[in-house]
């Protein structure tokens, strides 16, 4: 018989399960890889539900992966098995103006390994040798696995510019969010107000640094963000990616200052204040993923010690029980919901 592994499908948030099927095998410049530890993203569950713009279902998941090389193709000699690597998924064709000004995660004919090809959410995946980081030495899986989710917050607050003593709000704390927060006050950011609806998620974001933690519907909230920070944001950074956070966004930023799409924003279209725009020079600017850079410094943050693992990562689940990593994702009590392979992280 031919060797089988097991690979998650989603069909419908209300239909994730796991497949059966053959063992991949790697070509000349792939690896093959054991999955360790495989994160669900917003993304994931935007997309289980129907509601994401660019993944289609059925589909089968895992971008945030870590794991152990299995098997090396001819051409990827520069692996070994047994090295333990780190996926960083987009997968760009590397010809168009954008690969070749080294913006490759805006790449013209971009997919995402796990969201537009089958991920990591199996026992064991092919993917490109140069698309994957060795884990460096002494970083557990636990923490391996906040490299790719760090890494969006990473290049979105380096679209910013430079933030030293500079005051920022970050709408919304869930993973991205909060991770937005750590990587901007690693950037030097001198004030930071975090908003989110729910009383667990604004407590961590002062446990991980905010000077300022206020519900997203609090009335009157621009002017009590203005007040925590002591003057209008210079940088905000939705995290959301809604009709109210963008309003609020808009009103919070001070002139000549700079809005940073950080959430994926539903379909279709977005009310916004160009008059405002216009009138104040807001700079609105979008941001995607990640580059090579971004994730080596993601790991530099993670290795000294600025990322509260423990605090990010709420739940984990094995893979057979991915319905119910997926169900976890949605509970907004929890932040970073992972699926494990082989036993529990530590930590």
């Amino acid at each position: 018989m031919t060797p089988q592994i097991r690979r998650v499908l989603v069909r419908s948030f209300d239909d994730i399960t796991l497949e059966r099927v053959p063992v991949p095998v790697p070509r000349d410049d792939e690896l093959l890889v054991r999955t360790t530890v495989v994160g669900v993203c917003g993304s994931d569950t935007h997309a289980a539900a129907g509601h994401h713009p660019f993944i289609d279902l059925p589909y089968s998941p895992g971008h945030e992966a870590v794991g152990v090389v299995a098997g090396v193709g001819k051409g990827a000699e520069d692996f070994a098995t047994g090295d333990r690597v780190i996926v960083e998924p987009n997968l760009y064709c590397g010809r168009c103006a954008q690969c070749r000004s080294g913006s490759y995660n805006i790449c013209q004919e971009l997919k995402v390994f796990g969201c537009q090809t089958p991920g990591a959410m199996t026992d064991l995946f092919t993917i490109p040798a140069d698309r994957v980081h060795r884990v460096p030495d002494g970083m557990t899986d636990l923490q391996a696995a906040l490299v790719e989710p760090l890494a969006t917050p990473v290049h979105a607050v380096a679209k910013a510019g430079d933030l030293t003593g500079r005051t920022v709000a970050v709408l919304g704390a869930g993973p991205i969010g909060l991770l937005t927060l750590i990587a901007a006050r690693h950037a030097g950011a001198a004030r930071i107000v975090v908003t989110d609806l729910l009383d667990g998620k604004r407590n961590r974001a002062l446990r991980l640094g905010a000077d300022a933690a206020l519900p997203a519907d609090a009335p009157g909230l621009v002017d009590q963000a203005r007040a925590a920070l002591g003057r209008a944001a210079d940088a905000v950074f939705d995290c959301v990616a809604r009709e109210q956070s963008m309003a609020q966004a808009t009103d919070l930023v001070a002139k000549g200052g700079h809005i940073v799409i950080v959430g994926v924003g539903a379909a279709g279209t977005t009310p916004i204040r160009l008059d405002l725009v216009q009138d104040r020079e807001i700079r609105i600017e979008g941001t995607l993923m990640y580059t090579a850079d971004d994730y080596r410094a993601a790991m530099a943050l993670i290795a000294s010690d600025a990322v509260d693992a423990a605090e990010i990562v709420t739940a984990t689940y094995p893979l057979e029980d991915a319905a119910k990593a997926f169900a976890a994702s949605v509970d907004p009590e929890q932040v970073k919901v992972l699926v494990t392979f082989d036993g529990p992280l530590d930590s």
